[in-house]
């Protein structure tokens, strides 16, 4: 069985990742590709003129909540030599994970019963900036979810191996720039395999790999259950 099959027969089970309505009135999906000129044609280097670009876009809409970005293949990246120039390789620009674009400081919830797997500090330019991942178990299947872009203060205070109960809050949406220096918002991922890795995995891939990485890393909205990004992928 794979991953998001398992995911799907349990997902009456899910808590939700963060204490706010994902599905209300104020949240809105937010285009991070070539196709929206604003994030085109920005210096999204300067974090402050992202962020300014980020609340235009919410208020445009009425929003005060940005979601989205599973697998949408994102101009974003280009800002960060972290994720590749693209001249030598193909650069990495399909985003693997779910972000929540929403107010520092916001708590962020165990959607299920986990442990601490890992904790890093992936502090380069455009990275992840804090991040915790956990382990979670599901008929006898090991699986992790990966959040990024938290709060420092929390994060101190989390063990590797620590227990968290489902609904228990253990990390909060980290300001810039202790978050990888990116506009507030939860970057949150499924992994089915660690390969090995600890306190990081990739959450950007090469759109070559799309196969390969969609199948390692199911759509996190089976958990989340946004209804305006179900089918969007």
């Amino acid at each position: 069985m794979s991953l998001t099959s398992l995911l799907l027969r349990h997902q009456a089970e899910f808590g939700p990742v963060l204490p706010v309505d994902l599905n209300g009135p104020t949240v809105t999906r937010l285009d991070l590709t070539d196709n929206n000129p604003l994030v085109c044609n920005a210096d999204l280097r300067d974090t402050p003129a992202f962020e300014q670009i980020v609340n235009a876009m919410l208020a445009a809409q009425g929003a005060s909540i940005g979601v989205g970005g599973y697998l949408e293949n994102r101009v974003i990246y280009r800002r960060s030599q972290h994720f590749g120039p693209g001249q030598v390789e193909e650069a990495r620009s399909l985003h693997l994970g779910v972000d929540v674009w929403l107010p520092a400081g916001t708590p962020v919830l165990a959607p299920l019963p986990a442990r601490v797997h890992s904790l890093a500090d992936n502090a380069n330019f455009g990275d992840y900036g804090i991040t915790v991942i956990l382990e979670h178990e599901l008929e006898g299947v090991t699986f992790y979810s990966l959040y990024g872009h938290l709060s420092r203060l929390e994060w101190t205070a989390l063990t590797v191996g620590q227990p968290l109960e489902k609904g228990q809050p253990f990390a909060s949406v980290g300001p810039y720039p202790e978050n990888g220096d990116w506009p507030p918002h939860l970057h949150f991922q499924l992994i089915a395999d660690m390969g090995g890795r600890v306190g990081d995995f990739p959450g950007v891939a090469r759109p070559s790999e799309r196969e390969i990485w969609a199948a390692l890393c199911p759509d996190p909205n089976i958990i989340l259950q946004i209804r305006p990004l179900i089918g969007t992928d």
